[in-house]
C-alpha cells in the first residue's frame, strides 16, 4: 500500500502542524492515503512550486522508515510483513541481506557476506526465513 507525503525541494517532509518541514520522514510527518488528498493540501500553500508530492511504496520503505539501515540499497522486495533488501553497508564492503520488519521496525542483517551482486542474486531471489 502506498502512502503520499509532501516534501520540500530542500528535502524536508511536512510535519503534522502543516508549518514546518522535518529533515527525516518520521511519525510526526503528515501522510496521505491518496495523491488527490496530498494535492488538496498542497494547493493551500502559497509556495506550491517549492513542494513535491512523494509516493512511498513498500519497496521504498527502507529509505523512509528504517533509518537504522545504513549503506546503499540495491534491491528490495516484500515478503509478507517484511521488506528484504540487498545492501552494501559501506562502500567497498561485502553485500548482505537485510530483513526489515514492518510491524516492529526492526532491521536485521543476515550473517552471510557476499562479495558481489551476482553472488547474492540467487540468495535474494530465493530468500525465505
Amino acid at each position: 500500500m502506498s502512502i503520499f507525503a509532501l516534501q520540500s525541494i530542500a528535502g524536508g517532509f511536512l510535519d503534522e502542524d502543516l508549518e514546518n518541514f522535518n529533515k527525516y520522514f518520521d511519525e510526526w510527518c503528515i501522510q496521505f492515503e491518496t495523491y488527490d488528498d496530498a494535492m488538496k493540501t498542497m494547493k493551500t500553500f502559497e509556495n506550491q512550486e517549492t513542494i513535491d508530492i512523494v509516493e512511498i511504496t513498500p519497496l521504498t520503505y527502507p529509505k523512509y522508515f528504517f533509518r537504522t539501515l545504513q549503506g546503499t540499497i540495491y534491491a528490495t522486495r516484500q515478503i509478507e510483513d517484511k521488506i528484504i533488501c540487498v545492501v552494501e553497508p559501506f562502500m567497498g564492503s561485502n553485500f548482505r541481506i537485510a530483513i526489515c520488519d514492518l510491524k516492529t521496525s526492526n532491521v536485521r542483517l543476515t550473517k552471510t557476506n557476499y562479495k558481489n551482486i551476482p553472488s547474492i542474486e540467487g540468495a535474494f531471489a530465493n530468500f525465505g526465513e
